[in-house]
């Protein structure tokens, strides 16, 4: 989507102006990607306006494979304005129905989409907009499957699309695919109505399940351990794609074969740069960014 950023904090009615730049959840996970040296290859639909090819080159200059992205004249690109409290965290007010993406259908699709892909990421923002993306969703789940590609999800529950009802019944028909549940606790809480972690994981399966805390740091649930890290201490700017930031981090981590601690470090690292800096995706970092912050590599500068 195009994301118009407030010029001050406080309540949207009392912002005079706002400065457009380019967000998404997906968006944000595939560029937190390239930017940690790894490929990535965004599906989507965007509309075939002004809009619509501000985010495409947006995509393609931040080297995310956009060849899967496609472009339709019939239906105006998304907008989102966002509110900013003095505290850094975010309120989304959306404007995306209807939404390209009602072109984007499963009979669009073919296993070559996933050609060499080594992790297939789902965002349950994605699964709100519209009521045929789970056949989308299920149809990329099944490619993945047949191609032993596993899939990493995070619900991004956003009840300003949706019920709590629709999500819950959305979202059961993928957990019993997913290797990876990255999920906030506000969001599993909501989620799994008082269920445990260890009770929710014996039932469908999943490989991990991390749970992303903010300021209190993560977890990791294994089918046997459980992995705690605490944050890194920051001001929190605008705290709007940090979850994005720790899942594109956490799942680097994964796919370079790093144990869940090294992950979860890296991760909380990726999560609280992008707090520190007014955007959705300005401050995801480069993966020698990320480690000079976490403290693997010193900053020299001349």
């Amino acid at each position: 989507m195009i994301v118009f950023n407030p010029s001050k904090t406080g309540p949207l009615r009392f912002v005079p102006s706002f400065e457009r730049a380019v967000g998404g959840a997906e968006l944000n996970f595939a560029i937190g990607i390239t930017r940690l040296d790894m490929e990535a290859r965004w599906i989507s639909c965007i509309g075939d306006d002004e809009f619509g090819k501000v985010i495409y080159n947006f995509a393609r200059g931040e080297g995310v494979d956009v060849s899967h992205v496609s472009r339709t004249p019939n239906i105006p690109t998304s907008i989102y304005f966002k509110e900013i409290g003095e505290d850094g965290a975010g309120k989304s007010f959306y404007y995306r129905k209807p939404s390209p993406l009602l072109e984007l259908t499963a009979d669009c699709l073919d296993e070559s989409v996933l050609d060499g892909v080594d992790l297939l990421h789902i965002s349950g923002v994605y699964l709100a907009v519209c009521e045929h993306n789970i056949e989308v969703a299920l149809k990329l789940v099944h490619f993945a499957k047949v191609k032993n590609i596993p899939v990493s999800f995070d619900p991004n529950l956003r009840l300003k699309l949706w019920t709590i009802e629709d999500a819950r019944a959305a979202y059961e028909k993928l957990y019993s695919s997913v290797n990876l549940l990255l999920t906030g606790q506000d969001e599993f809480e909501l989620l799994f109505e008082g269920r445990t972690v260890k009770g929710v994981q014996q039932q469908y399966q999943i490989d991990e399940i991390i749970i992303k805390k903010g300021e209190q740091g993560a977890s990791v649930y294994t089918a046997t351990e459980q992995y705690d890290r605490a944050a890194f201490s920051i001001r929190a700017i605008d705290t709007v794609g940090a979850g994005d930031a720790f899942d594109a981090a956490y799942v680097y981590g994964y796919l370079n074969g790093d144990d869940i601690p090294e992950r979860l470090r890296l991760a909380n690292g990726a999560g609280a740069l992008v707090a520190t800096i007014k955007g959705d995706n300005e401050g995801l970092p480069s993966l020698q960014e990320l480690k000079q912050f976490i403290g693997d590599e010193k900053l020299i500068e001349r």
